[in-house]
């Protein structure tokens, strides 16, 4: 075992979704991992409390209730817990319909939580890597597909967006300034078991096996890039293994699965793996939202060797599983 692999991995926000799947990956590796989340109250705080009630049946992993944006608690917490060469960094306010709701909150977690994270990682002498949550929000409309880490990503379209394209300028100033090696992840629809209770497959399943109807914006007609959620964490860890070795080391990777749904296939697949049929309210498009998404990876590929694995045909009935056992259904 390396040097690197006897070391703790940061994970922010290590009771969210991403975070939580991560670190139990990195635990069932033999990584030890300690994580940090805020525990805010933006979805169902029990569920977050779960998600690190598996976590700490790991000896190695270990946690800490803070929150990124704070910058003494942060500092504090660096100190006393790290310092950490190796920082996965997924806190975040998600969501692109409540960035329309509560904008103070998307800048406050997002950017100044962002800047805290970089602060901490270049003031640690020998520091190896920062990798960070960026998003497919931030392509906007932009009429080609798939989505390129070259494409033109300055006309965002929703606040959420725009904080996700201002954390990877943020980082890559910090790169050339400091040399601090990162790589920004735009993440494509996650879902998976232990999901976030805003998204739509989550949304969804909750709705139809209760019987009630279903919202679905812009009449069906929308097109998502849905990527399981191991393949992703698979793509994180990746990253993680490879820091960048440019002049200025930052770079920008695509997390998807290289194939976008329509929208309406992937609720049929969902009714079958409920075995009940939706109601469907059709309705217009949201403010912020997109049309399409769809992720071109083969520079991750090329980097990384990530590959997704997991069709919707495989990942739905996954994440309806652990629903219904979670949930009782």
């Amino acid at each position: 075992m390396t040097e690197i692999s006897r070391t703790p991995v940061l994970v922010t926000g290590a009771a969210g979704f991403i975070g939580f799947h991560t670190a139990k990956r990195l635990l069932e590796a033999g990584r030890r991992v300690v994580g940090i989340d805020n525990l805010n109250a933006y979805y169902d705080v029990s569920l977050k409390e779960a998600r690190l009630r598996e976590l700490a049946q790991h000896d190695g992993f270990r946690f800490s209730k803070v929150d990124i944006a704070d910058r003494a608690a942060m500092e504090t917490f660096w100190r006393g817990e790290g310092p950490f060469t190796e920082v996965i960094h997924l806190a975040a306010q998600p969501g692109v319909r409540y960035s329309l709701i509560n904008p103070y909150e998307y800048v406050a977690s997002n950017c100044m939580g962002h800047l805290t994270v970089l602060e901490m990682c270049r003031h640690t002498p020998d520091f190896r890597h920062l990798v960070y949550a960026s998003s497919s929000s931030v392509y906007g409309n932009n009429k080609k597909l798939p989505y390129a880490i070259d494409d033109d990503v300055n006309e965002p379209i929703s606040l959420y967006a725009a904080t996700k394209r201002s954390d990877e300028l943020f980082s890559r100033t910090y790169s050339h300034l400091y040399g601090l090696p990162q790589t920004g992840l735009r993440f494509f629809t996650v879902y998976g078991p232990w999901g976030r209770p805003d998204m739509a497959p989550f949304l969804f399943t909750k709705a139809i096996t209760e019987g009630q109807p279903i919202r679905v914006f812009n009449h069906g007609k929308m097109k998502r890039d849905f990527t399981y959620v191991d393949d992703i964490v698979s793509g994180v860890i990746a990253a993680l293994d490879v820091p960048p070795q440019d002049e200025v080391p930052h770079r920008v990777l695509n997390l998807g699965n290289n194939r976008s749904e329509d929208l309406m296939d992937f609720i049929r697949t969902l009714e079958a793996a409920i075995g009940k049929p939706a109601t469907i309210d059709y309705t217009d498009m949201q403010p912020g939202d997109v049309l399409e998404t769809y992720a071109d990876i083969e520079a991750t590929t090329d980097i990384t060797g990530f590959k997704p694995a997991t069709s919707i045909a495989q990942g739905i009935p996954k994440f309806v599983e652990w629903y219904k056992a979670y949930y009782g259904v």
